[in-house]
């Protein structure tokens, strides 16, 4: 195989590829990811533990069984690496937090599935301790590879900019209200929050209980359909995972959108999503449109209600789950954590019980407005270019809220109604940055949202954009 950095620009799909002809061996391609985070950690930040012992003596078990013609395919040799969340046994799990810092005495079920499939674990990535920018006050800033000087969004920010910089082939992060589609639409890969029951969470530090998702960040949409191959599906641990039958994702790739209804949202809140932003979705709107599908433009129903019971949810139940820390270990919790936990305690108990017994009749009232008319719907992921660090950190608290809540009001809606969310990368703003559209479906219709990626990745060359770092 050619150079670290010919083996680093491979996607999940060519990786495999490489490794079945005998291009490429697992242990070549985890020293070459290896390599490449030495070097470029010091100065991008995305990780909060590598762990290359590990990472090389799962490669080695990999080539061995390759070399005994075991090679099957899908993940196996491919090196990831995944949001600090995760339980391993006899590993310390931080998610970010100071609070959390002991070793845990089992292994996540996704961590697990991840084995199984032959996957190489190169470490644990940074993540914002609940705040969503990309900065972490004891672990330090995870830095966009594409401009220092802009956020790298978050919660999954360690994994958005691992996939971005080429330090991995891909990433799990977790979304509880844009938590993986904002750090994928800011570093420009493929973001994915899956159906809520699709993926087990048996085993991951939780940040709430009803709206959390576990879920892949790629470079490609076909590379995102084989790492939720392997991760989706029920687990008796889990009693939240659904009873369905996962399907074969990737053979829904068929590269063309004859018959698909796409619904161009508008209204409030997409009526005041920055220009530069709206340009390009315009853009890719008459790419889907030239490869077969029809588009129609429709409204949200109570979309702002939406983003206020998912913000009811997430807060009551952070402050539940996070109580115990904040009463024993304040000075390990950031102020910018506390601050966003303490909004929880001000949450009633009736205004909580409300947020969780209406969401089964907005989910019906959703379907039916907008996926009687379409199959699937496109609207942003952020609402302005990506933001510069010193805006965010100049601005009061009025502007800062004003910049965070129009982005959000784009994806929390997703995650109250539990529905699937993809971010995937189309084109870029006069600042140099990344921007994206989302594709939201019905619940349990990842399929579909892949074939629509996957076919508009064939007809555009964003996703190939690699930053200059």
């Amino acid at each position: 195989m050619p150079q670290d950095e010919n083996i680093t620009s491979l996607s999940i799909v060519d990786t495999g590829r490489a490794l079945a002809s005998g291009e490429l061996t697992a242990l070549e391609a985890t020293e070459a990811h290896l390599e490449r985070i030495a070097r470029l950690q010091p100065e991008i930040n995305c990780f909060i533990a590598s762990e290359p012992d590990t990472a090389r003596t799962a490669a080695e078990n990999v080539d061995r069984t390759i070399s005994n013609g075991g090679y099957q395919g899908g993940l196996q040799g491919v090196p990831l690496a995944h949001k600090d969340v995760f339980f391993r046994t006899n590993v310390p799990v931080t998610s970010g937090m100071r609070v959390l810092d002991a070793p845990v005495p089992f292994t996540a079920t996704l961590i697990d599935r991840l084995d199984s499939a032959g996957a190489v674990n190169l470490g644990r990535l940074n993540l914002d301790e609940f705040a969503g920018l990309g900065k972490n006050e004891h672990f330090g800033r995870c830095v966009n590879p594409w401009s220092a000087d802009h956020i790298s969004g978050g919660s999954s920010s360690g994994p958005g900019v691992a996939v971005a910089a080429r330090v991995a082939c891909g990433a799990i992060g977790s979304d509880a209200g844009g938590s993986i589609r904002m750090p994928a639409a800011m570093c420009g890969v493929v973001g994915l929050k899956p159906t809520f029951g699709l993926v087990s969470r048996y085993g991951n530090v939780h940040t709430t209980w009803s709206v959390d998702c576990l879920g892949p960040l790629t470079r490609t949409v076909e590379d995102c359909a084989i790492v939720l191959q392997a991760i989706a599906g029920q687990d008796p641990e889990d009693p939240t995972t659904a009873e369905i039958r996962v399907p074969d994702y990737r053979a829904s790739l068929t590269g063309r959108l004859d018959g698909l209804k796409i619904g161009r949202a508008v209204g409030t809140p997409f009526d005041t999503v920055d220009s530069e932003v709206t340009s390009a979705i315009a853009e890719a709107l008459i790419v889907l449109r030239d490869l077969g599908a029809e588009i129609i433009d429709v409204t949200i129903p109570n979309i702002a209600e939406l983003n206020d019971l998912q913000q009811v949810l997430t807060k009551a139940e952070r402050a539940t789950i996070y109580s115990r820390a904040l009463r024993d270990r304040p000075e390990d919790v950031s102020f910018t954590a506390r601050s966003v936990l303490y909004e929880g305690f001000l949450i009633p108990a009736t205004r909580y019980l409300e947020a969780v017994s209406l969401r089964g009749a907005l989910l019906e009232e959703h379907l039916a407005a907008v996926h009687g008319q379409v199959d699937v719907l496109i609207t942003p992921v952020i609402a302005t270019p990506v933001p510069a660090i010193a805006e965010i950190e100049t601005a009061d608290a009025d502007e800062l809220e004003r910049t965070f809540t129009g982005s959000a009001a784009c994806v929390r809606f997703a995650s109250y109604l539990g529905i699937p969310g993809m971010s995937v990368p189309c084109g870029f703003t006069s600042n140099g940055l990344p921007t994206a559209f989302q594709l939201l479906g019905p619940p349990f219709s990842e399929s579909r949202l892949f074939r629509i990626g996957h076919a508009y990745q064939q007809a555009t060359t964003w996703h190939t954009m690699a930053p200059p770092i």
